[in-house]
């Protein structure tokens, strides 16, 4: 009785605040109304000879234009409303032929919750679930409704889709790393989500406050000609407005949603949810330290890992083999995994990759000759090698325009080649300034090489297990939309509501925001911001601990990285292709390509950051052209350098003393212990 009680209350309590939310509907409705109102009062008492006389004329004459402006104002900003796109999230669709068992899974459990079933089932390269409703026409026509009789289960029949249903969205990361029961669990309380929402009044408000969040957003794109920017003033002003009006009450509604929908969850699969909730953690690590440390280097090089899904698995493997945080980790992986639920889980992981890439990294929406797919068993070489090799040529391209020279007078021929110990002679600076506390840098390339498979980890022999790795949940200088998963969790929304841990909500995404914060433009062809811009006053504060050479060629790396990312921008900002493509794909009628990357991971790289990768990256290129050295590939820090089949030790505080001092001595040290010989050249890109 606790449970049906609970569900009854927080369903009360949504419906309630929803019939709230429409009554400011109605009001809006009732002010824009009233002068019309007024005018027909004042114009029948006129021409029955009730409202006589001078007063009463202009009177009639004021209120039936100020009601003629209002009128068709009113209509115009409910127009706006009404057809406005709304926001949604860009997913990636699961079409029911190819995941029948996934399909069945939900509405069964949609039949035992006593709920409609989702309309349609949809990837998400996020480690969260939930509702979203996209029955608006913009979104496309909406599924048919189907019968499914054949796939009913054993407790009854099958319950027939509702086309107004709201669509299920699924984290990838959750598909590849749980087990089927473990996604049940967590699914339970979002889908029975599906039960509020089908509610006339809560579907009703929420479509109210989406279309005002939609118009605020259509408002804020801005025109050109002074005509359209008034009446874009005014359409933001009034949706606004209302948007603040609503915003208490429907934060109310959406926690009376998910209350009522935690609650019904609650004899579903009950203590096998508490388990997965440990798995959710773990997810969100893994798929964190992998975007971060793994799948970022190999975006910035024009390459997008085409199995991340499966990456994260290798990820959380080698986590919980080197901190021991997953308990019973052999006897889970004897369980059947959720991506069985699929008919090809390749093709989705592939779809789910691009995404990432997309959303992540700006990156184009489809395959070209400079944005590549890559395996893992190819990372080492297309990514890592590729990587510092182009950043050494970068630096050294720099070196030439300060007109620093290729070799010392009096060296021996053959030696005037892009060597490291150019770049150590010139930010070696006897007359250094007094040196600085060494601060946290960039971490160094690391990591270990590995396999791929569909569900089983690719393996990293070549890992030694004694050496030191970072923390769990560290994520060094780097910044990621899931952060540590011990710091306070990001808001739900920017309606003052908690957002709710995952497997413990069903209610669906509200899309709208804060009606006061700046919107970005609805424009289908803008393009992503340079993630290396100039330098900048933050930029000048940070290189002011460097040396003065080392200062010189920082800045003059930024203004290379600028120029190469201008260059490249255009080709990363097409719009997603009408085109046949692969059979599962991001869904291109879901996009608005305002300014991508819509989530970045990190912010601009300051310039003691570039200096110092471009630093680590010519050292890593001498110790593989002269003392052997080997890229390679670690789930969790990502590309790392390999010496006789184990890593090397951290040389991030060696690059630091160099570049915050000038003093080589650190540097010099650690190469002469592994054999690495500076004045020799190197084969750049």
């Amino acid at each position: 009785m606790t449970g049906i009680g609970g569900v009854e209350m927080g369903a009360q309590a949504a419906r309630s605040r929803a019939l709230a939310v429409l009554r400011v509907r109605s009001r809006a409705l009732a002010v824009a109304l009233l002068p019309a109102a007024a005018a027909v009062i004042l114009l029948v008492g006129g021409s029955t000879g009730h409202l006589a006389g001078g007063g009463w004329d202009v009177l009639r004459w004021v209120v039936s234009v100020l009601a003629l402006c209002v009128l068709p104002a009113a209509a115009g900003v409910a127009l706006v409303v009404a057809r406005s796109r709304p926001a949604v999230t860009p997913t990636v669709t699961v079409a029911e032929e190819s995941a029948p068992d996934l399909y069945r899974m939900v509405r069964d459990l949609a039949d035992r919750l006593d709920v409609p079933a989702p309309s349609a089932i949809a990837l998400t390269p996020d480690c969260d679930s939930w509702l979203e409703d996209r029955t608006h026409p913009a979104h496309g026509p909406p599924p048919a409704e189907k019968h499914h009789d054949d796939l009913a289960g054993p407790g009854g029949p099958a319950r027939r889709r509702s086309a107004a249903a709201p669509v299920l969205v699924i984290g990838s990361p959750f598909l590849w790393w749980m087990r089927v029961g473990e996604l049940r669990a967590v699914l339970a309380p979002v889908v029975a989500g599906t039960g509020p929402s089908a509610h006339p009044d809560i579907a009703a408000a929420r479509r109210f406050i989406r279309g005002l969040d939609a118009a605020v957003a259509v408002a804020s794109a801005g025109r050109r000609d002074p005509l359209s920017r008034v009446a874009c003033a005014g359409l933001g002003w009034a949706s606004r407005l209302l948007l603040r009006s609503c915003r208490g009450h429907a934060a109310e509604m959406e926690r009376g949603v998910a209350a009522a929908a935690a609650e019904r969850a609650q004899a579903v699969d009950y203590g096998l949810r508490i388990v997965a909730q440990e798995q959710v953690g773990l997810a969100y690590a893994g798929w964190d330290r992998l975007l971060t440390r793994v799948a970022l280097p190999a975006w910035r090089m024009g390459r997008w890992p085409s199995r991340l899904d499966v990456g994260v698995v290798a990820a959380l493997t080698e986590l919980s083999r080197r901190d021991r945080l997953a308990e019973g980790f052999a006897s889970r992986l004897g369980e059947r995994p959720a991506c069985d639920l699929l008919e090809e889980p390749g093709v989705m992981d592939e779809a789910v990759s691009l995404l990432a890439a997309r959303l992540f990294h700006g990156g184009p929406a489809e395959t070209g000759a400079d944005w590549s797919p890559v395996g893992w068993e190819e990372y080492p070489e297309e990514v890592v090698d590729r990587t510092w090799r182009t950043d050494a040529a970068r630096l050294h391209r720099v070196l030439d325009t300060l007109g620093v020279r290729r070799a010392a007078e009096g060296a021996a021929p053959g030696t005037d080649g892009p060597t490291l110990a150019r770049v150590l002679d010139h930010l070696t600076t006897p007359d250094a300034a007094s040196p600085a506390p060494l601060t946290a840098g960039s971490d160094p390339h690391t990591a270990t090489e590995t396999g791929s498979g569909p569900d089983t980890p690719p393996a990293a022999p070549d890992a030694p297990t004694d050496a030191p790795h970072p923390a769990y949940g560290d994520h060094g200088p780097s910044r990621s939309p899931y952060g540590d998963l011990d710091a306070p969790q990001p808001p739900y929304d920017d309606l003052d509501t908690a957002r709710p841990p995952v497997g413990d909500s069903g209610a669906s995404r509200p899309p709208y925001g804060d009606p006061d914060a700046p919107q970005p433009p609805y424009d289908d062809h803008a393009t992503p911001a340079a993630t290396t811009p100039a330098a900048t006053d933050d930029d000048e504060d940070d290189l002011a601990d460097t040396t003065a050479r080392g200062a010189a060629l920082a800045a003059g790396l930024m203004a290379q990285l600028a120029r190469e990312e201008a260059e490249a921008r255009p080709v990363g900002a097409r719009a997603l292709s009408a085109a046949p493509g692969p059979a599962a794909g991001p869904d291109a009628a879901l996009w608005d390509d305002r300014a991508l990357p819509l989530l970045p991971l990190q912010p601009p790289r300051t310039g003691r950051e570039i200096l110092t990768a471009h630093i680590t990256a010519m050292v890593c290129c001498a110790a593989m052209d002269t003392a052997g050295a080997a890229p390679a590939l670690d789930w969790l820090d990502g590309p790392s350098l390999l010496f006789d089949g184990a890593r090397a030790a951290d040389l991030a505080p060696s690059v630091l003393s160099l570049v915050e001092t000038g003093d080589p001595g650190p540097l010099r040290a650690w190469m002469t212990e592994l054999g690495i010989r500076p004045e020799k050249p190197v084969r750049l890109v």
